[in-house]
């Protein structure tokens, strides 16, 4: 039996419409719909479809990096498939490990979308890294500046108003006054260097 795999990222707008319609065409008696990203191994539906395998099924996706984007887990994947003595195909790529051909084939296309993966994770780190040496950091704006910081470490410290209070009034959480407090504390405690 056809066993179709269709999955979009978690998320995006997308949907398995246009794959689960190729994958009827290519003669997929049952498609099983995802919304999970490629990259993680926890998918319920695949591991649904992998445990209801049987002996001459063929698993059809739309596209290789439907069923995973990493190389281990998609060797991993098709390990599994192969221990269920299925069989898998990719209609974009072309790609048959029923024939000695798609096998060879399939390792090959998962080798290249790991190193394009590998590639995007290293131009971004090295993007962070430049962005970093040029003073500019990463995450959300701090709420507050630091003259509001100053106060509340000095209002908290002379005892004229707690955490609490001053968590209220500037809307923060306790553990971002303390948080605070303690770095103004570290700071007057730290010896000067002459």
């Amino acid at each position: 039996m056809l066993i179709g795999y269709a999955r979009v990222s978690k998320g995006d707008e997308q949907s398995n419409a246009l794959q689960a319609k190729a994958l009827k065409a290519a003669g997929c008696q049952r498609v099983f719909e995802e919304a999970a990203s490629g990259g993680r191994w926890d998918r319920p539906i695949l591991h649904d479809m992998l445990r209801q395998l049987r002996d001459g099924d063929v698993i059809v996706v739309w596209k290789l990096d439907r069923l995973s984007r990493s190389l281990k887990d998609l060797l991993h994947l098709m390990e599994r498939i192969k221990e269920a003595d299925a069989g898998f195909r990719s209609l974009t790529e072309a790609i048959d490990t029923t024939t000695p051909a798609g096998r060879m084939m399939m390792r090959m296309v998962g080798s290249f979308a790991e190193f394009e993966r590998a590639m995007i994770r290293e131009r971004t780190s090295a993007g962070l890294a430049l962005a970093r040496a040029e003073g500019r950091v990463g995450g959300r704006r701090r709420k507050l500046t630091e003259r509001q910081r100053a106060e509340i470490a000095e209002s908290v410290l002379a005892g004229r108003k707690s955490a609490a209070e001053m968590a209220r009034l500037y809307k923060v959480s306790q553990p971002t006054v303390s948080r605070i407090v303690a770095e103004r504390r570290q700071a007057r405690e730290e010896p000067i260097e002459v």
